[in-house]
């Protein structure tokens, strides 16, 4: 763990800078440049407060920010690790030419999730004062809240970006895999109100996804304590995990170049 400590340290300047040219070149060229990292969360959830919403007639309080919570902290772990499977090989350029810590990479496309959820983040904050959600201390636990969120996502991605080499259709089958999620995990519907209390309590603590996403609207809308000794869990679970794909991948890195 010292060399990881000592590569971060030493690369993440590279990570800044590389995550801020991509963030430059997705919007080059458009219109709307960075209005595209609102208009399009945006859209999405009104289209989907229309169809559960009015079609399905929801009942939950603040449904559009209940949707758009959901959504954000989708989307910031979607898009992370569907991208990490085949980062190695999306960088080829750079991995066969120069030493870079692979994590690193991971941690490249984290800065830029993260910048776009801050977007989302900010229409959230609108819509509170637009609705006039109460605001408590509660609110607070948001902060640790997305810290071990991102640790949870570098952990599963240090794991996607190493086997995401070695197996080639892994994509296809974490994608199809993240659809299935997608639609368990609550973003339309509140665990907690839909399923027995003997069985949501193990799918909100269980479920890591649920869990981030049922504990931010806790905190942000219903002004509710957060479950924080599973919030430790699942610090302790994502360090864990993390230490495996970081000794994976500097175990194996030297082959990563061969086999792409």
């Amino acid at each position: 763990m010292k060399r990881f400590f000592t590569d971060f340290r030493n690369y993440f300047r590279y990570a800044m800078y590389s995550a801020k040219a991509s963030l430059q070149a997705e919007v080059a060229g458009s219109y709307l440049n960075w209005l595209w990292w609102v208009f399009n969360p945006l859209c999405m959830m009104v289209i989907y407060s229309i169809i559960f919403g009015y079609i399905f007639n929801a009942k939950e309080p603040y449904f559009s920010i209940f949707i758009f919570i959901g959504l954000t902290l989708w989307d910031y772990f979607n898009r992370t690790i569907t991208s990490s499977i085949k980062l190695v090989k999306s960088n080829k350029a750079i991995v066969t030419k120069v030493f870079l810590p692979k994590f690193i990479l991971i941690v490249q496309k984290i800065i830029v999730n993260f910048v776009k959820m801050l977007f989302s983040i900010a229409i959230i904050i609108i819509m509170m004062i637009v609705y006039r959600v109460p605001i408590t201390w509660n609110i607070l636990w948001v902060f640790p809240l997305l810290a071990v969120y991102t640790v949870f996502i570098f952990a599963v991605s240090t794991i996607m970006l190493h086997y995401g080499v070695f197996i080639e259709d892994l994509n296809n089958i974490v994608r199809i895999l993240l659809r299935f999620v997608y639609y368990l995990t609550g973003i339309f519907f509140s665990v907690e109100k839909r399923l027995p209390p003997s069985i949501s309590y193990y799918v909100v603590r269980l479920n890591p996804l649920s869990y981030f996403i049922t504990s931010a609207r806790r905190v942000v809308i219903y002004q509710q304590s957060l479950y924080w000794k599973w919030l430790l869990a699942w610090l302790v679970a994502s360090i864990l995990l993390a230490m495996f794909g970081v000794y994976k991948i500097y175990k194996y890195e030297n082959s990563y170049a061969k086999v792409i």
